[in-house]
């Protein structure tokens, strides 16, 4: 009985010490929670009862370089509903399913659904904004939002590129710009009870949004409508797979035009601009309509390159213009037997006439002096092996043999530009070096960026480097390239009253079997003085294919036109000479 009591009593005793300890642990929890948490939760509580909308910063507008606005935004709506102060739901359902072109099902989901704010549709018209608004519907919010609006449609669509539905840049220089053109979001903060309905005097807080920067860019919308419709027409009349169209100050890299026909409708970029195939990746497709094929593909440059292995056989001192060769139609190059387009040879000619001629046996012999590792050392020099550094993103390097891969009969086919590929870009770039002087600039477009207010300006700056051929190789290689205009393959780029000058190039593409090809000029002006170089690309043309037969008169025909708008004064005629000594009277002896 006894020994039953203090079991009883221990018991009770235990029962109480353990309450009174959990009794102290809960007040020191509450005196932890009240003293040292008091700020946290009491900014967890204002959380549960605060209502938060972003307000959309107006995106930087796109000028070009005469201050056209090239890219600018359109004021759009965003329709969204808020469960808790939804009042009338099936009226709410039945107007904003008639309203936004959506069904009364889909509406009443989002309507139905419990969250603090649920989006029914973005990019809706400011006038069916205004209306749904004026209806005043309890829990239906209309905020007003931005969406990317091109004036210009399809003009320079690949350089430009797009935004996604979050007003982001996807391609081209709305991506590579995207910090200085994105601006900064504001907030609207509002208060709501404990049921999540917006109290109708509570105060409100606002962060007003930053508008992103504008950015001018080298473009010139002129130009480039003169170049897309040049592009265009010798598309359509060729029947040809697609044209590329570069126009540039080769003196400081400027990029004037960069056309790449068939374009697409930047205002509304997810349509393809071709009829696809039963079956295909529409994805696929809509990657390939984006693609910029001037920067991001490569191709065997043909007699265009030509520029480049005379430059370094001059530079190097192992041909002057004089020296006399002579072209049978082709050259063997040990067990190769490499043909000259004009089969039955040229017979003998000067470096000047080979030039003219476009004549392939005579710049292999042009590429054998120089042999592998000078030819290589040049090719670097001339920065042919990296890339451009252009502001897009993208850019494709150039693709070429290793030197311990590049035999004699690799070094024949580089010579007049085959077996190896580069970009459209890089290929013009180049060329302004040989020419301007040997100062190799970087092609680009960013010209500078201002804030929205005016007070902060960014004017973006590019490396150059000089020397990469002296001034009197440059000057040889403008009065040959001009006599190639004036006299040779590339007469129909001749434009009266102006110096032109130019190259040529006709590039079988890889499988040979396929036999199609890519015809090109490259052309320049004035010849003794560049200020403008412009590059021509067409790919798979029928009929007619060469290059100083459909791409020479296309080059002559932008130039026609943007000559005089540029300010470039017309000449009344071609020099006969110009009082340098191109010759370099010494003969090459082979060693």
């Amino acid at each position: 009985m006894n020994r039953n009591l203090r079991r009883h009593k221990l018991r009770t005793l235990t029962v109480f010490l353990t309450a009174a300890l959990l009794m102290l642990a809960m007040a020191g929890r509450l005196d932890y929670l009240m003293l040292y948490c008091a700020d946290y939760y009491s900014q967890k509580a204002d959380d549960l009862h605060q209502r938060e909308r972003t307000i959309k910063a107006a995106r930087g507008r796109i000028l070009d370089r005469n201050g056209t606005v090239i890219a600018t935004n359109r004021t759009v709506c965003t329709v969204s509903v808020i469960h808790n102060q939804i009042e009338e739901p099936d009226r709410v359902v039945q107007a904003l399913s008639a309203n936004l072109g959506l069904t009364e099902e889909t509406v009443r989901k989002k309507v139905e659904t419990r969250s603090s704010r649920e989006i029914i549709k973005t990019n809706i018209d400011k006038e069916t904004g205004d209306r749904i608004r004026e209806l005043r519907l309890a829990g239906v919010k209309v905020d007003e939002d931005y969406k990317r609006y091109y004036p210009y449609d399809s003009l320079a669509s690949k350089v430009l590129g797009f935004t996604g539905g979050d007003n982001q840049g996807i391609i081209g220089l709305e991506v590579r710009y995207e910090e200085y053109l994105k601006g900064r979001n504001g907030l609207i903060l509002t208060m709501a009870d404990a049921a999540g309905v917006e109290l109708e005097n509570a105060f409100e807080d606002r962060i007003e949004p930053v508008a992103g920067a504008d950015l001018t860019v080298s473009l010139d919308v002129n130009i480039q409508t003169y170049a897309q419709q040049a592009a265009l027409k010798v598309m359509e009349e060729k029947n040809a797979k697609k044209v590329s169209v570069i126009v540039m100050d080769p003196r400081n890299g400027e990029i004037l035009a960069m056309v790449n026909v068939p374009e697409f409708d930047l205002n509304d970029p997810f349509t393809l601009n071709t009829e696809p195939e039963e079956g295909a990746d529409r994805q696929k497709l809509l990657n390939q309509m984006w693609r910029n094929p001037a920067i991001n593909d490569t191709y065997e440059p043909g007699s265009t390159f030509k520029i480049v292995t005379a430059s370094a056989g001059l530079e190097a001192g192992v041909v002057g213009i004089d020296d006399h060769f002579s072209c049978p139609g082709y050259r063997i190059v040990e067990d190769r037997k490499i043909r000259c387009h004009k089969t039955a040879g040229h017979g003998g000619e000067t470096f000047l006439q080979a030039t003219m001629n476009s004549c392939n046996p005579v710049y292999i012999d042009v590429g054998q002096r120089l042999g592998v590792d000078r030819y290589y050392e040049y090719f670097t020099r001339f920065g042919l092996l990296g890339k451009t550094g252009v502001d897009l993103p993208g850019e494709a390097a150039t693709i070429m043999h290793q030197k311990e891969n590049m035999g004699l009969v690799e070094l024949a086919t580089v010579s007049f530009g085959q077996s190896f590929q580069i970009t459209p870009l890089q290929l013009i770039t180049t060329a302004s070096a040989l020419i301007n002087g040997g100062t190799r600039v970087t092609p680009h477009f960013g010209i500078r960026s201002v804030s929205a207010d005016g007070e902060s300006v960014h004017t973006f700056t590019y490396p150059a480097r000089e020397g990469i051929v002296s001034g009197e190789t440059s000057r040889t290689l403008r009065y040959m390239l001009e006599k190639v205009v004036s006299e040779g393959g590339g007469k129909n780029a001749a434009v009266e009253g102006y110096r032109i000058g130019g190259k040529t190039a006709t590039s079988e593409k890889l499988p040979r079997s396929l036999k199609k090809y890519i015809s090109s000029f490259l052309g320049f002006a004035p010849a003794d003085d560049p200020q403008i170089i412009a590059l021509i690309t067409i790919d798979e043309p029928e009929g007619v294919y060469y290059g100083g037969t459909i791409a020479a008169p296309v080059i002559a025909d932008i130039f026609r036109n943007i000559l005089p708008y540029l300010g470039i004064e017309e000449e009344q005629l071609f020099p006969s000479e110009v009082a340098v000594d191109y010759s370099r009277k010494k003969t090459y002896t082979n060693p």
